[in-house]
């Protein structure tokens, strides 16, 4: 081939390559919007308003570069093949997520900010002095980085998620009550007690977390034949692997442990004006995110009326890793109210007073623990 062939040959596939990217320009520019990427389970940036402070100030730029990176046509295919891509050269992380052994997917443990774990305790110290003779339970979940620590990459760290827990624990003072889970999580880490798609522990999990926590709480706790275990879907797709963009792996199953004894429940959303009869969301199996299949995800505060009649009333701070394992408490109180910090707005202290509570368990897993800034003003009054 001549130097004029090889130079029009060179020509030609620029046009291509010109004409692909103008096609692929013009679509994205004129197909309509996606607010919501299911397979990412997180809402999708959207074109950015635009005004001459909004150019100067760089934030219009900014905002239109995220909004053509989200709305990018056939956007979860590329993030696929970028994945694929990543795993045929032996990637084993991505945004954060281990690609682990036997099919898991393993969130990577962050370390805290310089005295934001010291904050953290502080608030945790004036929140138990919010009442007289308050009981204080603080139980912080090892996530399955620690607790199946086997299935990681060989090369990704171990251990360090533990050694700041046990930091935490140490720091409290005596008469808070600190429930180690791990042992009890450890001991059962080959029956399922992590999702493997999912950042979440499964109700295998939290039940077994349950029966710890009810001893220190000198609770009689159930036992598993007590439940019917009911699986309600085998086409769950967590967190992780909407985060990580690793596709290719088996779905979990989500299971329900119903009390074979049966009992009844009122669940009121407070601050959203709505009453369920049921801490299950069922209809939310048929969503990408099926964990919120509890308690219909999280919201600032749910109060849990139950069949028992001896007044006795919990507060549960916590995460979403808590909304699996509060069925498990309702046969032994009376009340139980839960309280997001990430939307709870008002007096905490002022709730622990005005509703009579006696007990208030504090239940996050170790990332969020360490990554929520909503927990740093826990006991502070509202203005």
């Amino acid at each position: 081939m001549n130097k004029y062939a090889k130079r029009s040959q060179s020509i030609n596939i620029a046009m291509l390559l010109l004409l692909f990217l103008g096609g692929v320009l013009m679509v994205n520019l004129f197909k309509p919007s996606k607010s919501f990427s299911e397979a990412e389970n997180r809402s999708l940036e959207q074109l950015p308003p635009l005004s001459l402070h909004s150019l100067v100030s760089g934030k219009f730029t900014s905002g239109f570069e995220k909004y053509i990176s989200d709305q990018f046509m056939a956007r979860d295919f590329w993030i696929g093949v970028k994945s694929d891509a990543d795993r045929a050269m032996g990637k084993k992380e991505s945004n954060g997520v281990y690609l682990g052994k036997d099919g898991y997917l393993i969130q990577k443990f962050t370390p805290p900010a310089d005295g934001d774990m010291e904050m953290k305790v502080n608030a945790i110290h004036s929140l138990a002095k919010a009442a007289p003779g308050l009981r204080t339970f603080v139980m912080l979940v090892p996530t399955a980085a620690s607790v199946l620590a086997d299935k990681l990459p060989d090369y990704a760290p171990a251990g360090e998620e533990l050694a700041y827990l046990d930091q935490v624990g140490r720091s409290l003072h005596r008469d808070i009550r600190f429930v180690d889970v791990y042992p009890a999580l450890r001991a059962q880490q080959e029956r399922s007690v992590y999702y493997k798609t999912d950042h979440h522990w499964t109700t295998r999990g939290a039940f077994y977390a349950y029966q710890e926590l009810s001893k220190r709480m000198g609770l009689t706790p159930k036992k598993e034949e007590d439940f019917t275990i009911r699986t309600v879907t085998d086409e769950f797709y967590g967190s992780l692997y909407s985060k990580s963009g690793f596709r290719h792996v088996e779905p979990d199953s989500i299971e329900l442990y119903m009390p074979k004894a049966g009992g009844s429940c009122t669940v009121e959303y407070v601050e959203e004006g709505r009453t369920s009869d049921s801490m299950y969301a069922m209809d939310n199996l048929g969503k990408k995110d099926k964990y919120t299949v509890f308690f219909d995800g999280n919201h600032s505060l749910i109060r849990i009326t139950t069949g028992l009649r001896n007044g006795t009333k919990l507060l549960v701070i916590k995460d979403s890793y808590a909304n699996s394992l509060i069925p498990f408490l309702t046969p032994h109180f009376s009340e139980i109210y839960v309280v997001d910090p990430r939307y709870y707005e008002k007096d905490l202290k002022a709730l622990i007073q005005e509703r009579h509570i006696r007990d208030v368990l504090l239940l996050y897993n170790a990332n969020t623990f360490f990554e929520d800034p909503s927990l740093n003003q826990l006991a502070e009054p509202t203005e």
